[in-house]
């Protein structure tokens, strides 16, 4: 006989940035293990130092950080934990990134740009990525920026069923904020048995956040309207979106996204918006000023715990995904 043969088991580690510990410590609850403990500081000139409080060394480690603000210094977090990860011997290194930072500069619109979720996908494989699991992108091409699986997950029917079961379906219909959403309000449609609206907006290309709201295109008066996206960050088109569909008469507005970047002016917005209710997930944690009686965070812990267990036990995430469809 030639070689050693080893009776060890496969080990699961959960490890977790300062970004958004509270989702972290959601998903080990789920999991029924604790988050690794890990000592992060920071050095008067802002280099970040971390240190793993437990060897890593032949498992499968998940890592967590969600890209909230201040983006730049979590996503550099996230890249020195992999790299300590790499370095600690670890058998695999799975990122989870509820919301995965700069996915809208995921093509050149104009010469000269830069496409930087592009970047991101390929600072992760340098520093030692195997795998991405992520909700909720942007676009889904960004998917084939990274040179390995992406495991790509949908806040879809946690958002969709909660709505579902708050409003007369009768009356409802659900609204595309812009042409690019369409699909996703389509499969809202056909998951609640809904007809379907679009908003047409044009935006100006050389002002961030500015958005002109032209028309409404299907039928929305006397109607409950919900609006879907997959991230809110300034509030500006949203907001302005359903200023339209007010004006074109419909009866109440409920404004969901996945991601709830909330940032700027968007507090102000919000409290002074004639939206009934904003729904979103705690992929991002929510600003202390925006916690309103009309803001409802729905968990994703529940599906990324279950997306974990699989990609551990080398089961199917594709599963998840025609259960999500």
């Amino acid at each position: 006989m030639t070689g050693i043969k080893t009776t060890g088991e496969k080990k699961l580690m959960l490890f977790s940035g300062r970004a958004h510990p509270e989702l972290a410590e959601e998903v080990a609850k789920q999991l029924g293990i604790g988050v690794v403990p890990t000592k992060v500081f920071d050095f008067a000139n802002g280099e970040i130092y971390v240190r793993f409080q437990e060897s890593a060394r032949g498992a499968d480690c998940f890592l967590m950080q969600s890209h909230t603000a201040p983006i730049n210094k979590w996503v550099m977090e996230q890249l020195i934990m992999i790299d300590a990860l790499k370095r600690a011997s670890a058998r695999s290194i799975t990122v989870i990134v509820p919301f995965y930072g700069y996915a809208r500069q995921d093509k050149k619109h104009r010469g000269r740009e830069p496409i930087s979720a592009r970047l991101m996908a390929d600072m992760f494989k340098t520093a030692g990525a195997d795998r991405i699991l992520t909700v909720d992108l942007h676009t889904d091409q960004i998917q084939g920026f990274f040179d390995g699986p992406v495991d790509h997950l949908f806040a879809l029917p946690l958002l969709a069923d909660y709505v579902g079961a708050k409003v007369d379906r009768d009356k409802l219909t659900i609204v595309s904020p812009d042409a690019g959403r369409v699909r996703v309000a389509d499969r809202w449609a056909d998951r609640l048995g809904a007809p379907l609206a679009i908003v047409h907006k044009r935006r100006d290309p050389d002002v961030a956040n500015q958005v002109t709201v032209h028309e409404v295109v299907g039928e929305v008066k006397g109607r409950v309207c919900v609006l879907v996206d997959d991230m809110i960050d300034t509030g500006g088109t949203i907001c302005a979106a359903a200023d339209a569909l007010f004006a074109n008469g419909a009866a109440d507005v409920i404004v969901t996204a996945t991601h709830g970047v909330l940032s700027g002016p968007a507090a102000d917005r919000l409290k002074n918006s004639k939206v009934s209710e904003f729904v979103f997930t705690n992929t991002l944690p929510t600003p202390g000023e925006l916690e309103l009686d009309k803001i409802t965070v729905l968990s994703m812990a529940p599906t990324i715990a279950r997306a974990v267990r699989e990609v551990f036990e080398d089961g199917s995430v594709t599963s998840l995904f025609d259960e999500q469809a």
